[in-house]
């Protein structure tokens, strides 16, 4: 199967338009590109001039150090006063990234930590592909940050060592320091003394042995966020917080439906009692993002709001307005009862699932099904948008700036280069900001008022924007022989394809002749258990894509599948009575394509299997038999979100179920999850503690229904995540490992609700298949 991050470098290196199509030269210099690539062309790397104009133009580090900075790559630079400066080109959303990735600069730097600076860049085409998303951010920035840090400790050592009148091989770096024996010079010195020159070529460059887990003295250890002193004290930029000169204030006018609606009568004499109201006026969009949208236009923020709920408007309405929920849900029903690549592909397809299912001795066959679920967070969309002698500026929080400024050029009707997009802080991303089609209407209200615009939605405005987590159903099949074996299994799913909506440059085929898909909607469903032959169907439920704009919710397909594989499991358990968590022991074997593979997935199986055993322990596994009457517990396991990229979690959860009126009460989540080398390891406590929460609202209290063009729920008082009051006892540890990092954004999301369904059927021995789990359902059932 092919890994997304080659998917990635192969649309990096033909660029992709508004939709995600490859094109020749949209997207410039990738991050591989300028390590590689342009050292191809010149066959080194220069210290000297950052990005590529330093090997294009033949600049010298001698001409960077005389304008008084030293840049060994576009990553980072070293100031004469000895402040290292990262570059970071992920989005900061609470999940502290920059800390994590100037933590690998340093650490292969030998910087002091006190001289770090970080600086989040707008989106220059010599920065890549940028994209904040998939729990990729440490594991895909690893190799090229942590080598890039260590050909600068070279460089550095090396120059040193001449100021010094030593031998490089008699020098070592240590806190921003070049030592020898009684001597040392600090890097600030060194850069602010010209003659510091260092070329590398391609091979020298992949030739740096990166420092050895015993060596490593930031990796690893404790420390602070860098991001959270000015989110403490009010310094922190948000999206919304941007303010330009002129600038005026717009609402948009959402149609009843997000495809095909168009205004017929405009009455805004109501509105223009409001004090600070200018005008409405109706966008233009050539993106086909903005379809009968308006926008209301004022001097501030409280009239433009005012005045849009005072404004009558007429709509003909699309034709999505009389598709429900249920009719995407029938939809789904009948695509895994016969999937087919008419409507999808295969996403895995191992032996011959169609006799061992026709043999088996037991065949257990199981649907699942979960609900619409919005993103609701903190911050909502907002962009403001100026523009300058010709070039487009948009100040928003963004998660994938390379998709959102051919989006954005292609509504503007410019070329990408004339649109620059700065980036803040976002209060809250989780997938939503992937997409930046809410950059659009700012864009193009700046555009017809010839002024800066400053947008802001609404709660119900992001809410009924929103792309959400489409709903899903499944239907899996697994085979028993007579010794209760797993002999087949066969998986179909039917979802939103989140990919093919937005970005179709990044659908794959996995297997060969099975069809493209999107792996964010299946991924998960190729689990690591040995179930015997196997077939996994993705399904593309055209029906959702009518409605809305299917997303990337925090995790994606895995939402999805780890809900029904991990039930799935158990029920095969339960069909041969055995214990669900030996009987997945034994289903683990590193064996085969489950065995791993350097430097991702070293150990496979064995590594699930082992976190697993410690989850049992450390939450007393073995006496789940003697618990209270109506209290359970239940197991689950995942590998995150791709399985060329695992982190090896087990989650064990301990509930009691209320009989009079169907309440789930979560007691204790027990986790142990193996993400390799922690970059930060405060953080990754962190991202564990919020996803597992996350994943523990959606299981239970979460989830919405569209009807009438847009979700039932939109605002916090239908739409009710976790309350504080809900929260249970948190069992966390991380195991101990110097392997690959890899990502601990999506895991903890996935593995929980999955956990509490097989704990409730434990506790009163029901199985819940629909998510989110109501208490009326569960009352019902009862």
């Amino acid at each position: 199967m092919a890994r997304f991050e080659d998917q990635l470098a192969a649309v990096e290196a033909k660029g992709s338009d508004a939709q995600g199509n490859a094109k020749d030269g949209a997207l410039g210099m990738t991050r591989r590109g300028f390590l590689i690539g342009t050292m191809a062309g010149s066959a080194m790397m220069a210290f000297g001039l950052s990005g590529v104009a330093s090997a294009a133009s033949g600049g010298s580090a001698s001409e960077s150090l005389a304008a008084g900075r030293f840049e060994p790559t576009i990553w980072y630079a070293i100031a004469p006063d000895g402040t290292v400066t990262v570059h970071i080109t992920k989005a900061e959303m609470g999940q502290h990234v920059a800390t994590s990735l100037a933590r690998l600069v340093a650490e292969e730097l030998e910087a002091d930590w006190s001289t770090i600076e970080v600086v989040y860049v707008d989106s220059d085409p010599k920065w890549g592909y940028m994209v904040t998303g998939g729990s990729w951010s440490v594991n895909h920035s690893y190799l090229p940050l942590s080598r890039a840090g260590a050909a600068g400790r070279i460089a550095l050592i090396e120059a040193g060592a001449k100021l010094l009148g030593v031998e490089p091989g008699d020098c070592r770096a240590r806190k921003g320091q070049v030592i020898s024996k009684d001597k040392a010079i600090s890097y600030g010195e060194i850069v602010s003394q010209a003659g510091l020159e260092r070329t590398f070529t391609e091979e020298e460059l992949k030739e740096i042995s990166l420092k050895p887990a015993s060596e490593r003295r930031v990796l690893g250890t404790k420390g602070g966020a860098l991001d959270v002193p000015a989110k403490v004290n009010g310094e922190a930029i948000y999206g919304i917080d941007v303010t330009v000169d002129k600038m005026v204030y717009a609402r948009p006018v959402l149609p009843p439906t997000r495809f095909g609606s168009k205004p017929t009568a405009v009455d805004d004499s109501d509105a223009k009692q409001v004090e600070g109201y200018r005008q409405t006026i109706e966008l233009d969009d050539p993106s086909g993002v903005c379809q009968g949208w308006l926008a209301v236009i004022a001097d501030s923020y409280s009239a433009a709001m005012r005045a849009t709920d005072a404004l009558k408007v007429e709509w003909q309405r699309g034709d999505s307005y009389d598709i429900s929920e249920a009719d995407i849900q029938e939809q789904g029903h009948a695509l895994v009862a016969s999937p087919s690549r008419d409507n999808g592909s295969l996403f895995v397809d191992i032996g011959d699932v169609t006799s061992g299912l026709e043999d088996a001795n037991q065949v257990i066959e199981s649907t699942y099904t979960t609900s619409s679920v919005l993103h609701f967070q903190l911050e909502p969309v907002n962009a403001t948008v100026i523009e300058e002698d010709g070039h487009w500026h948009v100040h928003c929080g963004n998660q994938q700036q390379s998709l959102a400024v051919p989006m954005l050029a292609k509504a503007l009707n410019v070329d990408a280069s004339k649109i620059t997009l700065h980036q803040y802080y976002l209060g809250g991303g989780f997938g939503r900001r992937l997409y930046g089609d809410y950059t659009i209407p700012a864009a193009l209200t700046a555009k017809a008022l010839g002024r800066p615009v400053k947008m802001v939605f609404t709660r119900p405005d992001d809410t009924r924007l929103d792309c959400v987590r489409s709903p899903s159903v499944q239907r899996l099949r697994s085979g028993l022989d007579g010794n209760g074996k797993v002999v087949a299994s066969e998986h179909a799913a039917a979802a939103g394809w989140p990919s093919a909506a937005m970005a179709p440059a990044f659908l794959i085929e996995p297997v060969e002749n099975g069809g493209k898909l999107d792996s964010f909607a299946i991924s998960g469903a190729d689990h690591w258990y040995d179930v015997g032959a196997q077939r996994v169907w993705a399904q593309q439920n055209h029906k959702a894509h009518e409605v809305f704009v299917p997303g990337y919710l925090r995790s994606v397909g895995p939402g999805w599948t780890t809900w029904a594989v991990e039930q799935h499991i158990d029920e095969l358990a339960l069909a041969v009575g055995q214990d669900p968590a030996y009987f997945r022991l034994e289903l683990l074997k590193a064996e085969g394509r489950n065995a791993g593979q350097a430097p991702q997935s070293v150990g496979g199986a064995d590594r699930l299997k082992a976190v697993l055993k410690r989850a049992m322990a450390k939450a007393d596994w073995d006496s789940r038999d003697s618990l209270p009457d109506d209290v359970g517990m239940g197991v689950a396991l995942t590998f995150g979100q791709e399985r060329d990229m695992p982190t090896w979690v087990a989650c064990i959860a301990r509930v009691k179920v209320g009989r009079g009126d169907g309440s789930v009460k979560v007691e204790r989540l027990t986790t142990v999850a193996d993400a390799g080398t922690l970059a930060h390891p405060d953080g990754a406590m962190a991202q564990l503690e919020g996803s597992l929460l996350w994943g523990l609202s959606m299981a239970l209290y979460e989830g919405t229904e569209y009807e009438k063009g847009q979700p039932k729920a939109l605002n916090l008082g239908p739409y009710t995540p976790l309350r504080m009051n809900h929260v249970p006892e948190l069992d966390l540890e991380f195991v101990e490992s110097d392997a690959m990092p890899v990502g601990l954004g999506e895991p903890g999301t996935t593995v929980v609700a999955p956990a509490i369904a097989n704990a409730i059927q434990h506790a009163v021995g029901v199985r819940l298949r629909d998510m989110p789990m109501r208490a009326e359902a569960l009352k019902a059932a009862l």
